[in-house]
C-alpha cells in the first residue's frame, strides 16, 4: 500500500463537493453540541430575556410607543453580545486548554471549517434571543411593531453577532479556560452600560457620552434602532466601523493562533 494511501487526505485535496459538506458538518455539529447544552444555551437565551422583560416591560409597561421600540431594540443588542462573546471567547479559551483545537488541526478538514461552524452557532443562537425578546414584546409588551420590522431586527441581529464572535475570538486566544468567564463578563456587562443599552445615552455624564462611540456595541444599538423604525442617521458608517472591527480583531486572533496555538 502506497503512502499516499494510508496519509489523511489534506483539504486542499477535496473537491468542492467534499469541501462544502466539511463546512456544513463541521457548521452543524457545532451547533447541535451547543444547543444540547444547558450550560451553555440557558445563560444566553435566559439573561437579556430576563432583563428585558424585567426592564423593558415590568418596570415600563407604561411606556410610548417609541420607548418601547427603543428598549426593544437595546436589550436586543444586550443579548446577540453574549453568542458572540461567550460562544467563542470562552469555548475557544477551553478547547486550547483540553486540547481539541489541537485535534481538530490534526483532521483532514479545512481550517476555516472550525471557525465557521462558531459562527453559524453563534449567529443560531442570537437568532434565538431576538426571536424569544420579540415574543415577549409582542405577547406582553403589546409593542407597536410590524413585521418588516421585526424581520430587519432579528437580520440584524444574527449578522451583528460577528464583531462579538471576532472581540470574543481574540480573547480565547489571550486567556486560560478557567479565566474567560469573568474576563468575558468584565468587557461583556461594563460595555453594555458605557454603549447605552440600559440608560439613553443622553441620561449618562458628558465623557461617558463622548467615548460611547468607541465601544462596537454603540454601533450595533443604531442599526438596531434603524430596524424598528428609530434610526435618524445612515447606518452605513456603523456598518463600516462593525465590519472594521470585525476583520480587526479576527486577523489578530487568527495571528495568535497560529503562533501560538
Amino acid at each position: 500500500m502506497s503512502v499516499a494511501m494510508i496519509e489523511p487526505l489534506s483539504s486542499s485535496g477535496m473537491s468542492p463537493r467534499r469541501l462544502l459538506g466539511a463546512y456544513l458538518t463541521e457548521a452543524r455539529t457545532e451547533c447541535l453540541r451547543y444547543f444540547r447544552a444547558p450550560s451553555f444555551l440557558l445563560p444566553v437565551t435566559l439573561f437579556a430575556t430576563m432583563f428585558y422583560l424585567l426592564f423593558g416591560i415590568v418596570m415600563n409597561h407604561n411606556a410610548d410607543a417609541d420607548t418601547a421600540r427603543y428598549l426593544l431594540a437595546s436589550y436586543g443588542v444586550f443579548g446577540v453580545m453574549s453568542p458572540g462573546l461567550f460562544g467563542f471567547g470562552v469555548s475557544l479559551a477551553m478547547e486550547r486548554d483540553n486540547g481539541l483545537l489541537t485535534l481538530k488541526r490534526a483532521l483532514p478538514m479545512p481550517p476555516g471549517a472550525y471557525l465557521l461552524g462558531k459562527m453559524v452557532m453563534a449567529m443560531f443562537a442570537a437568532g434565538v434571543v431576538v426571536l424569544l425578546l420579540l415574543a415577549l414584546a409582542v405577547g406582553l409588551g403589546h409593542v407597536p411593531l410590524g413585521l418588516a420590522q421585526a424581520l430587519s431586527l432579528l437580520v440584524t441581529g444574527m449578522l451583528g453577532v460577528l464583531p462579538f464572535c471576532a472581540m470574543g475570538m481574540l480573547v480565547g486566544t489571550l486567556v486560560k479556560g478557567q479565566g474567560a468567564p469573568g474576563v468575558i463578563n468584565i468587557i461583556y456587562l461594563p460595555m453594555s452600560f458605557l454603549s447605552g443599552l440600559w440608560i439613553p445615552l443622553h441620561l449618562l455624564p458628558l465623557a461617558l457620552q463622548r467615548i460611547a462611540p468607541v465601544w462596537p456595541s454603540a454601533h450595533l444599538q443604531q442599526l438596531a434602532l434603524g430596524a424598528v423604525g428609530l434610526g435618524h442617521t445612515s447606518p452605513w458608517p456603523h456598518v463600516a466601523v462593525l465590519l472594521a472591527y470585525t476583520t480587526v480583531f479576527f486577523l489578530l486572533a487568527a495571528r495568535r493562533l497560529r503562533r501560538l496555538g
